[in-house]
């Protein structure tokens, strides 16, 4: 049976939110996309560093609005008592939970998994941290560049001979985040498939650096079976050949990737040189990641002497698989990225709206969620969620005077 077609996957999870910084949150975002309802938790007074970290324009902070588009705001200080008391009946009307505090840390609360299935036996909750629930590291803090270091990815980005290298934003962080929005939805469709009355949750235990060095597929078994350690190669593979970032004459930076015979015999005929088709080199993969310098080489002596535009032309005629290097200026610009509506403009109250990406992927045939709001302030929502558990205006402004909520 189809889909209605405005009801998104996720319509009806309501996810509670109380993870801090990009991670934990960034999975309950991308649930949010596909149609959960996420509420964002914070202390009272907010405090969240995501707040300061830059973009900061006007003292209004980019990066919050656009990680948290989409979810209502409370705030709560559940190391109260009182506050834990109403922590407890909020969380049993919501689905997920999700948290990033170090291991142990809402234990100490009076909020372990124990008391969190009393309140709810059907709670699924993502537990996402450095290291996980488990290990000599479970205890350690983490961010997303020593995810990134430990996990073996960091080892792999330079110029060969130079030192690792990060990339201009936290990359460890988002990649956790897409692993922590797979596991709550395999979690969901786990408990969903069974009868209500058969329901149960589940703990899941997310580790950060795991989530990065799941990304390295081949690597264990290269460094094991082949006792190969890979090394840092700058923008050049070497795992299959041609592929590289080359330079044309007017300067313009762009990737070129020839995996495969077919593919190669292309940008041969592209070049001009189908020569090379018969170099031994050149025979096949592995000869040419042999000899991938001397071919890179040839590509790039091409590249540097024709404008981008006309070597565009050449590698479209020869249907070469291709790319220049955007900036998010050329990303935002590109005709198909607009066509495709690739970035939304979000409602801000400060801005009047905030673009960022579109959901991802897309459902055919139905409408992709549009965010309400960028991220919300801290307890914006506060009358109305917990206007939704019975609390009056009276019970609220004693909350807020005793500065548990």
């Amino acid at each position: 049976m189809s889909q209605p077609a405005d009801r998104a996957p996720l319509s009806g999870v309501r996810i509670l939110d109380m993870a801090t910084v990009l991670a934990a949150p960034f999975s309950a975002t991308l649930c949010g996309d596909m149609g959960a309802e996420v509420v964002k938790l914070e202390l009272p007074g907010g405090g969240d560093p995501l707040r300061g970290l830059t973009p900061v324009h006007e003292g209004h902070p980019l990066f919050w609005k656009t990680a948290n588009r989409g979810k209502k705001g409370i705030s709560l200080d559940v190391r109260k008592p009182e506050g834990r008391a109403l922590f407890l009946q909020l969380i049993a009307g919501f689905d997920v939970l999700v948290e990033n505090f170090r291991t142990g840390t809402l234990d100490g609360w009076g909020l372990d998994i124990a008391a969190l299935h009393a309140a709810n036996p059907r709670l699924i909750v993502l537990r996402l941290t450095g290291f996980g629930q488990t290990g000599p590291y479970a205890r350690r803090p983490g961010f997303a560049r020593i995810f990134e270091a430990m996990s073996g990815f960091t080892h792999l980005t330079g110029e060969p001979g130079g030192p690792p290298q990060h990339m201009n934003y936290p990359l460890g962080d988002v990649v956790a985040g897409l692993f922590g929005a797979f596991a709550i939805s395999t979690a969901l469709a786990e408990r969903n498939a069974l009868p209500p009355a058969q329901q149960r949750g589940a703990e899941i235990d997310l580790s950060a650096t795991e989530a990065m060095s799941r990304l390295l597929d081949p690597l264990a078994a290269e460094h094991r079976i082949g006792g190969v350690v890979r090394e840092r190669t700058g923008s050049r593979a070497t795992y299959t050949a041609p592929s590289n970032v080359f330079r044309a004459a007017d300067g313009v930076w762009f990737t070129l990737v020839g995996t495969g015979g077919p593919i190669f015999a292309r940008i041969c005929r592209a070049i001009g040189r189908e020569d090379l088709l018969t170099d031994a080199r050149f025979a096949d993969n592995a000869a040419r990641i042999r000899n991938l310098e001397a071919l890179d080489r040839i590509i790039a002596d091409w590249c540097g002497s024709f404008p981008f535009a006309e070597l565009a032309a050449r590698l479209d005629r020869e249907e070469v698989p291709y790319g220049k290097v955007y900036s998010i200026a050329d990303l935002q610009a590109d005709p198909h990225m607009q066509a495709r509506a690739a970035f939304i403009d979000v409602p801000d109250e400060q801005f009047g709206t905030v673009p960022a990406p579109a959901a991802v992927p897309r459902f055919v045939g139905r409408e992709g969620v549009r965010p309400a709001a960028t991220g919300p302030r801290t307890g914006q929502h506060n009358d109305e969620v917990y206007g939704e558990l019975g609390l009056d205006e009276a019970r609220l402004e004693a909350l807020r005077e005793a500065q548990v909520i």
